[in-house]
């Protein structure tokens, strides 16, 4: 399933094409549920917050810190949330994808990133991460919210983005901003391994998804829910800028 999923979706890119796409250009306000503007008097009750990069770590070790994380969710946006939050599952997709709808009630410009492998590994699936838009640094910065760490150059403390950190992996470093982590298989296979790449989640329609799987997840398993609205032509799409996403399927390591 995962490989028909990567070959219905995927198209090969560029830098320039993905460099202005964001997830608020498909998804404003108005099309996230009311349940997220609630939770988010809690996140940011009694909080002084300056910048841009400031508001999306505090809303990251937020949700961090009160999801437990569990089985996969292919739930409408709200219920996701909701069934986080109780403890009863979300894996590093979930997250980012909550993620997105608060930082769009929040004004923050975001967009979703997914990392494979290729050829791709079935041992180890894949990752999911989020990049926000920092006006006051006036560029892109990778903020993996599963793990709560920022990416920089062991030279210097400035952020990196997402297709930095890709581009070349010398003297890559990260620094955690919740809690110290010692050693973590995923960050060292997921942003340090050469066959790693990254594809960016493409027009993500908060509103479209979440019509479909309320009327239909209780009827249809969830990749049948997906393939309806990949018939209509609301689908998302995954776009590879760095590496052809073709190559995924030449060598499949089981």
């Amino acid at each position: 399933m995962y490989s028909t999923r990567f070959r219905l979706l995927s198209r090969n890119s560029s830098k320039s094409e993905v460099a202005s796409e964001t997830y608020n250009s498909y998804n404003k306000p108005k099309d996230i549920p009311e349940y997220y503007f609630e939770v988010n008097k809690e996140i940011f009750k009694d909080v002084n917050i300056t910048t841009d990069l400031e508001k999306a770590m505090h809303l990251a070790s937020w949700l961090r810190k009160s999801i437990k994380g569990g089985p996969g969710l292919s739930l409408a946006s709200d219920v996701a949330l909701k069934t986080m939050l109780e403890g009863k599952g979300g894996v590093c997709s979930d997250i980012s994808q909550v993620y997105n709808n608060f930082c769009v009630i929040n004004d923050l410009l975001v967009r979703e990133w997914g990392i494979t492998t290729i050829p791709f590994d079935k041992k180890y699936g894949g990752h999911a991460t989020n990049e926000i838009f920092s006006k006051e640094l006036n560029k892109w910065v990778l903020i993996d919210v599963s793990k709560c760490i920022l990416f920089h150059r062991s030279n210097s403390d400035k952020p990196l983005s997402v297709l930095e950190v890709f581009q070349s992996k010398e003297h890559l470093a990260y620094d955690p901003f919740l809690k110290e982590i010692k050693d973590d298989k995923q960050i060292k296979i997921y942003y340090f391994g050469a066959s790693a790449t990254p594809f960016l989640i493409s027009k993500y329609k908060n509103k479209v998804y979440d019509k479909f799987l309320t009327k239909n997840s209780s009827k249809l398993p969830v990749f049948i829910v997906h393939f309806l609205v990949y018939l209509t032509g609301n689908s998302y799409h995954y776009k590879f800028p760095l590496n052809d996403y073709r190559n995924m399927f030449k060598s499949v390591i089981s």
